[in-house]
């Protein structure tokens, strides 16, 4: 299949590319953390859920032409999490999404992937108007929209909690 996007993407310290099975055990280190996954699955996910949800990354590429990266730091080659663009069918609209495990937090690294994906759509996607879908209490997540230039747009009741969509610009 041919997708409509990059199948990596470079910013100053990290490479972002679509998920490949090995990256799973990193990915895990999100996934199994109560304190990552809060806002997102609502709890941490067991090894054999992690491991069908990291599986889904890669099935959206399929589906969709487009989807999420993992996160890979040039240096040191780790993978750190995951950032790109997400649409599951019970979204209301595609999103950029972001996660970090949590030794990732605070240096910089989802503000800057999530600008490179922002870049990527803005010329490979220019027709998707995009937005990031936000648990209101999850207040970092919050930051980062904002910080991204993506203004709150609305609430709304998804998975039984409200959200926020917060709607990035077009570049």
């Amino acid at each position: 299949m041919e997708f409509l996007i990059p199948e990596s993407v470079e910013s100053d310290r990290l490479f972002l590319r679509t998920v490949k099975d090995e990256d799973w055990p990193a990915l895990h280190e999100y996934y199994s953390d109560a304190e990552c996954t809060k806002y997102t699955t609502r709890h941490p996910l067991p090894e054999d859920e992690s491991r069908r949800t990291v599986g889904s990354l890669t099935r959206h590429w399929q589906r969709h032409g487009y989807g999420p990266y993992v996160i890979q730091e040039k240096v040191t080659g780790s993978v750190l999490g995951v950032t790109g663009l997400w649409y599951p069918k019970e979204w209301p609209e595609p999103e950029i999404k972001w996660a970090l495990a949590r030794r990732h937090w605070g240096k910089g690294y989802a503000s800057e992937a999530a600008r490179a994906v922002q870049a990527m759509a803005a010329r490979h996607m220019p027709e998707l108007h995009l937005i990031s879908l936000i648990h209101c209490e999850n207040q970092p997540s919050i930051r980062l929209a904002i910080t991204l230039g993506a203004a709150m747009e609305r609430e709304m009741e998804f998975r039984d909690a409200i959200y926020r969509v917060y709607r990035h610009p077009r570049n």
